[in-house]
């Protein structure tokens, strides 16, 4: 598994958009500027994250983007299977239709892997990577 730069860049804006819940709405224009994601592909960015009901826009000249839930609830799986296509280690792992899933050997591997990825971004808060932003 490979993150793309889309979702590196939804962990971004999601992380920058935590350190200011308190602040208000987040224009898109200073968000791009502040993570130096280029503009377009944050409005896609931003379009996915608000389909997926983890933003909201808001509007108006005082307008922006705000996290839909607290930073304590929000966790780097729940923005990462928004942008990425496949987080599983292995093809023939994530859908569970392997047509040898009853005598592969690696199947239990590639799922214990799933697993362990899956249980380890969901460890992480957006209010836990926060603290860690430089």
């Amino acid at each position: 598994m490979i993150v793309s730069a889309k979702g590196r860049y939804a962990l971004r804006v999601m992380i920058a958009l935590a350190a200011r819940e308190k602040s208000g709405p987040v224009p898109l224009k200073e968000l791009a500027a502040e993570e130096e994601i280029p503009h377009k592909f944050l409005e896609q960015i931003m379009t996915e994250l608000a389909k997926a009901g983890l933003v909201e826009s808001a509007r108006g000249k005082n307008g922006g983007y705000l996290l839909t839930r607290s930073p304590e609830e929000c966790t780097a799986a729940d923005i990462l299977r928004v942008t990425e296509t496949s987080l599983a280690a292995a093809e023939c792992a994530k859908d569970g239709d392997c047509p040898r899933a009853g005598t592969c050997p690696t199947l239990p591997m590639w799922r214990a892997l799933d697993e362990a990825v899956d249980d380890c971004l969901k460890k992480y808060s957006l209010a836990e990577l926060t603290l860690q932003r430089v």
